[in-house]
């Protein structure tokens, strides 16, 4: 069989020095004797000059022969560190998985599906990237993630976004507003109360003040925050009505310490997407993670 690639021809030269036989080089490389014996003189060509003695117990590395061994080595350390590298990634028994999402979604929705993950795969490092739904598209469109968790609608043509799970948001506020546990408030009477939404650049508050415009109002909070703990502490502490996540507050809900604010009108549910780049491929680690939480 005749070799011509130049990796092969120096994978020859490389086994054959390292054995100092052609016969020992030729099994290594599951190759016959006399192809081994055509790659080396193909080499020898190639430079004009010869890179082994012959002799009875095998082959011996001239001077010459011993200076090309000696970056041949190196690179055929290189290219099985690759090798052996590239099939870790395969198994996922190393590499990475960079995640971009909110807090909020992070702690109630994702926190599950990253334990379990871990656990799987201990040899995947996470990357937890924390961010409003503005900053996880710019942090994917940067490849400093992977992938984004991020309330939908989505409208990018350069971006993904698979769907996940249904939220469905809500007013809620604590004891010092207990007299509306049983009214039905409108949206001009919500008003009159202090109201306490997240920050401007996220998708829930982007959501709400679009819900009001519709019914012809301006939503204007009284206290922004940055954060869903804070929401929700600030409306059990009486300071407001706070604009949250259902689903996040069940414990609360449940123990009384906060209670739902009923509205004439309905509040339309949101949706979680799966974010990714169309142009980029993906990690096995983002497959597989994908995978686990659809």
């Amino acid at each position: 069989m005749s070799i011509t690639n130049n990796h092969e021809l120096y994978k020859v030269f490389y086994w054959a020095a390292k054995t100092g036989s052609l016969t020992k080089a030729a099994s290594a490389l599951y190759l016959t004797q006399p192809s081994v014996s055509h790659a080396i003189k193909q080499l020898e060509d190639r430079f004009g000059m010869a890179l082994f003695y012959r002799n009875s117990k095998g082959v011996t590395l001239t001077q010459e022969g011993s200076t090309l061994y000696s970056y041949i080595e190196q690179s055929q350390v290189l290219i099985s560190m690759a090798e052996e590298r590239m099939a870790a990634l395969k198994n996922l028994d190393s590499g990475e998985l960079r995640v971009g999402g909110s807090d909020s979604l992070f702690k109630h929705y994702l926190l599950p599906y990253l334990e379990e993950f871990h656990n799987k795969y201990n040899g995947i490092r996470l990357h937890l990237h924390h961010g409003t739904t503005p900053e996880v598209i710019t942090f994917l469109k940067e490849g400093r993630i992977d992938l984004g968790v991020v309330r939908m609608p989505i409208l990018d043509s350069q971006l993904e976004v698979k769907e996940s799970i249904k939220l469905q948001d809500c007013f809620v506020a604590g004891a010092r507003y207990e007299e509306l546990k049983d009214e039905v408030l409108t949206l001009e009477k919500l008003q009159q109360y202090p109201i306490i939404l997240f920050s401007r650049n996220s998708r829930a508050r982007m959501t709400i003040t679009e819900l009001f415009q519709n019914y012809g109002y301006s939503i204007k909070p009284e206290i922004e925050v940055g954060s869903v703990d804070l929401l929700i502490e600030l409306a059990r502490k009486g300071m407001g009505i706070s604009y949250v996540t259902k689903d996040f507050i069940t414990k609360e809900l449940a123990e009384g310490s906060l209670f739902e604010i009923k509205l004439d009108v309905e509040l339309p549910p949101t949706h979680v997407g799966l974010m990714t780049m169309r142009s980029m491929p993906l990690s096995r680690a983002a497959s597989r993670f994908i995978e686990l939480v659809q």
